[in-house]
């Protein structure tokens, strides 16, 4: 499951570094204790605690708290919640393409112009209310082509949902 790029990315953006990856991939087969899984990774136990609580708030592990009785002591047995990383990937791909697609369509319908020392981009409407001038060093605004830009957003949008529909056809 952690080599599917997007469980990758998803999981890389949480535990910050790649390098901590080992301390999900040990989750994943079934080590439970943050003591286990900092021996078994060779990652320091505060790091494996740290990462196992960003986990838990982004709902992608759980755990259970017992005492022992003999000494008192609490252990937590923790649970990498592979239906939760999938709900998350769907959810967070289904905004992507949202928002991909509603750039693509204000793209496509508007005229863009630009400051020529990069200041502002404003549409036709946002631009003619400054008289087409920037708003910050007054020079005149340039029409901006944006063919590159509706082309790129294109790609990326075939791009999102070839990956999307892939992880979707792996995790049904």
């Amino acid at each position: 499951m952690i080599n599917d790029p997007l469980v990758k990315t998803l999981l890389i953006n949480i535990v910050e570094d790649e390098s901590n990856l080992p301390i999900v991939e040990a989750l994943i087969d079934g080590v439970e204790t943050d003591e286990e899984i900092a021996k078994k990774t060779d990652i320091k136990l505060n790091i494996v605690r740290k990462i196992l609580y960003k986990l838990y708030d982004m709902g992608l592990a759980s755990y259970k708290r017992s005492k022992d009785p003999e000494t008192q002591w609490f252990t937590y047995s923790w649970k990498f919640e592979k239906d939760e990383v999938i709900n998350r990937i769907k959810k967070d791909s289904e905004q992507y393409l949202k928002m991909l697609n509603d750039e693509l369509e204000r793209e496509e319908n508007n005229m863009f112009f630009i400051c020529p020392q990069g200041h502002v981009r404003l549409d036709f409407d946002d631009a003619s209310d400054y008289e087409f001038l920037c708003p910050v060093c007054m020079e005149e605004l340039e029409f901006q082509d944006n063919s590159a830009n509706i082309k790129q957003i294109k790609e990326d949008l075939k791009m999102v949902e070839s990956n999307f529909n892939s992880f979707n056809e792996k995790n049904q």
